[in-house]
C-alpha cells in the first residue's frame, strides 16, 4: 500500500540475506515506488562486512558493521579486530552509521556460568568499546535481553542508537530513550495478539520512535504463515516495501496521520544516526514532511 505524499525510512533490513540473493534490485525498486528511500543494512558477521558495504553504495543506502549475537558462536577468535580494522578502514564512509547489529540473545538463555552467555557479554562489550571508540551510535539485538543490554550500556557509554524489534516493558523503554537510543517497531507490532508492543507504539513519546521491516524476517500480520504452511513451503519474505502499511499500524495506534508519521519516524531515524541525514533521500523526504 503505497503512501506517494510521504517517505520512509527502513531502519533495519537485511537485504543482503540469501533470501534476496536472485532479486535484490527489484526489490529495491518496490520499496522506492512505496516511498521507501532510505534503508540502513546491519551486518551480522565478518564474512558479511564487504557484501553488506558494497550493496549500501550501490543503492545509496546506509549500512553498519558488527556480529549478531546468533553469530558469536562461530565467531573466529580475531573477528573482533577484524570488525576494529574494519571501522577504522572506512571510518570517513558517509554510508556507515553505526556498529550493528550486536546485543544480546537471551530467547534460550543458557545458565549464566555457560561458557556461551560469558562469550556472548564479551563480543556486546568489545562491540560497544568499538563503537565508542568510533564515535558511531549502535544498532542493538533485543530479545528477552533488554536489563542485560542497558547493564552494559551503562558500562560503556555510546552515542546512543537504536533498539531494534523492541518488545520490553515501559520502564526498560524508557532507560533506553534515557541513552540515546530510538525504539524499532515493525511487523510484530500489526498482530492484534502483541499487545504490549502495541501498547508501547501507541504510549510512548513519538521521538522514541522508529520503524522497520527486519526484513526478510518478521513478516506483517498479513504475511504470516502458520507453522504448517511453512512446513508445507509456504514461505512469506517480508521486503523493505512493506514498510509504509506496517508504519501505517503505526500512526492508526497512535491516532495520528500516515505523513505525520512518516516525518517523525524519519526524523527520529536521522538523530540517532546522524550520518544518514547526509544520504540520498533525506532531503526529499524532509521536503515531503514539510
Amino acid at each position: 500500500m503505497p503512501y506517494p505524499e510521504v517517505r520512509w525510512v527502513d531502519s533495519h533490513c537485511h537485504l543482503d540475506a540469501a533470501e534476496f540473493g536472485a532479486d535484490v534490485d527489484a526489490v529495491v525498486a518496490r520499496a522506492r515506488a512505496a516511498g521507501v528511500v532510505q534503508c540502513v543494512l546491519p551486518a551480522v558477521d565478518v564474512a558479511g562486512f564487504d557484501a553488506v558495504r558494497a550493496l549500501a553504495h550501490r543503492h545509496g543506502f546506509g549500512y553498519a558493521l558488527g556480529i549478531h549475537p546468533l553469530y558469536v558462536p562461530q565467531a573466529a577468535a580475531d573477528d573482533l579486530d577484524r570488525l576494529r580494522e574494519a571501522v577504522h578502514r572506512h571510518r570517513d564512509d558517509p554510508h556507515l552509521l553505526a556498529i550493528g547489529e550486536i546485543g544480546l540473545d537471551h530467547f534460550v538463555p543458557p545458565p549464566p556460568d555457560d561458557p556461551a552467555r560469558e562469550r556472548e557479554t564479551r563480543f556486546y562489550l568489545a562491540q560497544l568499546r568499538i563503537a565508542r571508540d568510533a564515535g558511531l551510535p549502535v544498532i542493538l539485538h533485543v530479545r528477552r535481553s533488554a536489563d542485560a543490554l542497558l547493564a552494559g550500556l551503562r558500562r560503556v557509554e555510546v552515542r546512543g542508537g537504536i533498539a531494534h524489534a523492541f518488545n520490553g516493558s515501559r520502564t526498560q523503554a524508557l532507560a533506553f530513550v534515557g541513552r540515546g537510543f530510538a525504539l524499532g517497531f515493525g511487523g510484530a507490532m500489526t498482530f492484534e495478539r502483541a499487545l504490549r508492543i502495541r501498547e508501547l507504539a501507541a504510549t510512548l513519546p513519538e521521538t522514541a520512535l522508529v520503524v522497520e521491516t527486519d526484513a526478510p524476517d518478521i513478516p506483517p500480520q498479513w504475511l504470516y504463515r502458520t507453522a504448517a504452511q511453512r512446513a508445507a513451503g509456504h514461505v512469506a519474505r517480508n521486503e523493505p516495501a512493506e514498510l509504509p502499511r506496517i508504519a501505517a499500524e503505526l500512526a492508526r495506534l497512535r491516532g495520528c496521520s500516515v505523513a505525520h508519521a512518516a516525518a517523525v519516524t524519519t526524523a527520529n531515524a536521522a538523530r540517532v544516526l546522524p550520518r544518514l541525514a547526509a544520504l540520498p533521500g533525506l532531503s526529499v523526504a524532509a521536503e515531503a514532511a514539510a
